[in-house]
């Protein structure tokens, strides 16, 4: 997670303040300047200005009291999802110290004044690469206050630095107005975000589901991910509207606690095992709570020891945090963004992830066969027209976990807002041994939503196989980057379909070129011999062409499986035949079941054949116990399948 930094637009932050420290100058950002450009892309705000921290206040620091959720407020701009991630990332000394890199040596030393020379660098992770941003301390000020993020101490810089290194990697800082949680919390921990519709889920009403996603959520908080959460606003006048109960409308809280809270007093609260499920966030305005059940001054948290109390940090001020039971929660708030810290590490206690990263483009091309930029699968004429990623599941079942995340687009006045494409994608069912990209649909297992955000995630239960991952826009024919990131438990080789067919090569003239490809899709068998005393079989099958295999899993205890199964064969000698062969897996040595043999001639109008099983060889003849079904699809252009 913590790969090597890259120092944003080449600014070394080290050589920068020394030549600075032996000039004997304050540094100047000559990328990111102390005028209006920096500030806005289209409205303006008279009176403002640049000010170091020496200049506002006498004794300034990055940290006072160390760093805390309560050192924030959000400032003019309509940036309380930054404040909100950044009100997380506080409570998370591993990350904001990779956030807020050699934070001792960038503190202002009363002892060595001559070391500050008015430079800061801060990281962040885009687009697969940590980003080392350097800016100078000159920050937006009318009447002597910071005009945006500030701390509660007037003297503690850190969360104003931090969101002027921000300001500058979007491009200015009303680029911050309106953003997404989820984008900066991935932003401070190169982490995958999940966002859940809380309304769509029926969490309120359906006890189970709640329970279920609670301890996600708990597991999230507790392996070192962020958390935030808002309630939509539906119109203009709605935003920022306070609620009867004190929370705030179409605005972003960070989750900073969530635990089981155990009831009762003394030696009871050990003997009744009645917990609570208890989440608590924190306003970035520092203030207007929850003042339903369990806030900060009501009855019920006389039902909780004071030793429960102080392990959860219970405080009485209007400091903008509070506690809520989980059900509450579900009931009054519409959204949760869950940012996962992926856990990559081989010497970890919890469970580890292995992770495919993959950069990818949607590109422009007149030639069907070259352009990338197909849109989603409404447009079926072009929607294969995209990049194709295939990866392999070598566990009977896996959990996937697959986030798309486009390139963010920098905020100018020339260019203005940089907009997000509205993105998503599709995962197919596709043959075992599939190398080349595909040209007719498959069997669609999964499919993201589609939504105009920076990035898009999906978690999702696949069976042992084979499958293609197609990212797409909603529309076809826009333009731009992609990063794909795959998380399984054990490796999937994944990696990107880029040929169309089977390459030539100085060896094709010699050794043949394919006429041919031909589908096997194995359905499903019936009636096999039985082979145990209980009467099942563990069957599998295996396709063979031209000295190629395709071997499917096993299928357990079943003498009528459905094998669901496919191979592909670029054939070169397309007179040869295609021998499907079923076998019973044993512990010592595996049993001959029976075969079909099919000619997989493309002039075979007869997709489907369900087929008696015969012998080998020359007792071919003999009828064996069962049937098979089988689709056969073959064709004499290699671009049809």
């Amino acid at each position: 997670m913590f790969s090597s930094v890259k120092p944003y637009e080449n600014q070394r932050y080290a050589s920068l303040k020394k030549e600075c420290q032996r000039r004997k100058q304050l540094f100047e950002d000559p990328l990111f300047p102390a005028n209006d450009d920096s500030l806005f892309y289209k409205s303006r705000i008279q009176g403002i200005q640049w000010k170091r921290p020496k200049e506002i206040c006498d004794d300034p620091h990055l940290f006072v009291d160390g760093i805390s959720s309560h050192d924030l407020h959000q400032g003019q701009v309509g940036n309380c999802w930054f404040v909100a991630a950044c009100s997380s990332l506080a409570s998370r000394e591993s990350l904001w110290q990779k956030v807020i890199p050699d934070w001792k040596e960038q503190e202002w030393n009363p002892e060595k004044p001559e070391s500050y020379v008015g430079i800061f660098h801060f990281q962040f992770w885009r687009f697969g690469q940590w980003l080392d941003v350097v800016i100078d301390d000159r920050l937006p000020t009318l009447h002597n206050q910071l005009i945006y993020c500030h701390s509660n101490s007037r003297n503690e810089f850190w969360c104003a630095l931090v969101e002027k290194a921000y300001a500058k990697l979007s491009g200015c800082y009303e680029a911050l107005d309106g953003g997404n949680t989820a984008d900066a919390l991935v932003d401070f921990t190169g982490g995958v975000s999940e966002p859940i519709d809380l309304t769509e889920g029926d969490y309120i009403t359906d006890e189970a589901k709640r329970n279920l996603l609670f301890e996600r959520v708990l597991k999230v908080h507790n392996r070192g991910g962020l958390i935030s959460c808002s309630i939509k606003a539906t119109s203009a006048a709605d935003m920022e509207a306070r609620l009867a109960c004190g929370l705030v409308k179409g605005h972003a809280y960070a989750v900073t606690d969530v635990r089981k809270v155990r009831l009762g007093h003394g030696l009871l609260s050990f003997f009744k095992s009645e917990k609570l499920d208890m989440i608590r966030m924190r306003n970035p305005w520092g203030e207007r709570e929850w003042n339903g059940p369990w806030s900060d001054t009501s009855e019920e948290w006389q039902k909780v020891s004071k030793s429960e109390r102080e392990k959860m940090g219970m405080t009485v001020e209007d400091d903008g945090e509070f506690w809520m039971t989980f059900e509450d929660f579900c009931k009054y708030f519409t959204d949760i963004i869950k940012c996962r810290l992926i856990n990559t590490s081989y010497l970890s206690i919890h469970k580890t992830w292995e992770e495919a990263v993959l950069h990818g483009a949607w590109t422009r091309n007149n030639d069907p066969l070259k352009n990338r930029c197909g849109g989603c699968i409404n447009h079926k004429d072009t929607f294969l027209q995209n990049p194709q990623y295939v990866f392999d599941v070598k566990k009977a079942e896996d959990e996937v976990l697959i986030s798309i995340q486009q390139k963010p687009k920098r905020t100018s006045r020339k260019e203005g807002k940089g907009e997000n494409l509205a993105i998503g994608f599709d995962i197919h069912k596709v043959e075992l041994n599939r190398n080349y990209r595909m040209h007719t649909l498959q069997q669609k297992v999964a499919s993201s939503i589609y939504i105009n955000s920076r990035s898009v995630f999906l978690r999702t239960d696949l069976k042992e196989g084979r499958y293609v991952i197609i990212p797409t826009t909603f529309d076809p024919g826009h333009v731009g980057e992609f990063l794909l990131r795959i998380f399984t438990d054990v490796p999937s080789d994944c990696r990107e379909l880029t040929l169309d067919e089977p390459p030539h090569t100085c060896w094709s003239g010699m050794c043949g070129y394919p006429q041919v490809v031909s589908q096997i899709h194995v359905l499903a068998a019936a009636g096999l011999k039985n082979q145990d005393s209980q009467g099942g079989a563990d069957p599998y099958v295996i396709i063979k062409c031209e000295g190629q295999k395709v071997h499917s899993p096993v299928k357990k205890n079943t003498v009528s499986p459905e094998f669901d199964v496919k191979g592909l064969f670029y054939r070169k000698k397309p007179r040869q035949p295609i021998i499907v062969q079923i076998w019973n897996h044993n512990l010592i040595s595996d049993e001959f079941l029976g075969q079909v043999v099919l000619t997989g001639d493309p002039s075979d109008r007869q997709a489907v054949h369900t087929l008696h099983l015969q012998d080998k060889g020359n007792r071919k003849s003999n009828d064996l116990s069962g049937t098979i079904t089988v689709r056969l699809l073959s064709s004499n252009i290699l671009t049809n399948v």
